[in-house]
C-alpha cells in the first residue's frame, strides 16, 4: 500500500472513530440534561427520535472504521494483539446489537408505563431494564476504549 493510501485510509480512521467515540459521550451528557430537565413523555419522544438518528451516523461511522481498520490491517501476520482487536471489535459489535435490541424493548416499556402510570409491576420493570440499559451502555463503552488501545498498539 503506498504513503498515500496508507495517510488517507489512517484519516478516515481517525474521523470514523472520532465520530463514533465523539457519539458515545455525547449521548451519555444528553441523557444526563434530559433526565434531568425533560419529562417523561417528551423524554421517551426524545430519546426515540435520538436513537432513530445517531443510529445511523453512529452505524455509519462504527462500520467505516472497522472495514479501514480492516484495509490498514490486510496482509498482516496475525499475533495476540490484532487477535485480541478482532476478538473485541467482534463483542462491540454483538453489544451493540443486543443494546439496539434493549433499546427498543424499552421505548415500548416506557411508552406502556406511561399509559399506566400506577401500574408499580411495570414501572419495576421499566427500572430493571434501565440498569440493564445502563450495563449495556457501560460494556459498549468500555470495549470501545479497549478497542481503541488495542488499534494505537497496532498501529505502532
Amino acid at each position: 500500500m503506498t504513503d498515500t493510501a496508507t495517510a488517507t485510509l489512517t484519516g478516515l480512521l481517525i474521523f470514523a472513530s472520532s465520530v463514533w467515540i465523539g457519539g458515545l459521550f455525547a449521548i451519555a451528557v444528553v441523557a444526563r440534561v434530559a433526565t434531568a430537565t425533560l419529562d417523561a413523555t417528551t423524554r421517551v419522544a426524545f430519546f426515540r427520535r435520538l436513537g432513530r438518528a445517531y443510529g445511523i451516523v453512529g452505524t455509519v461511522s462504527l462500520a467505516l472504521a472497522y472495514g479501514v481498520g480492516a484495509a490498514l490491517l490486510y496482509g498482516r501476520s496475525w499475533n495476540g494483539t490484532l487477535i485480541a482487536a478482532v476478538t473485541v471489535a467482534a463483542a462491540l459489535a454483538a453489544t451493540l446489537a443486543a443494546g439496539v435490541v434493549q433499546a427498543r424493548r424499552m421505548t415500548r416499556l416506557r411508552h406502556r408505563s406511561l399509559d399506566v402510570p400506577q401500574d408499580d409491576v411495570l414501572a419495576s420493570r421499566v427500572r430493571s431494564g434501565a440498569a440493564r440499559a445502563g450495563g449495556l451502555r457501560a460494556l459498549i463503552a468500555l470495549l470501545t476504549l479497549v478497542l481503541l488501545a488495542l488499534s494505537v498498539e497496532l498501529g505502532t
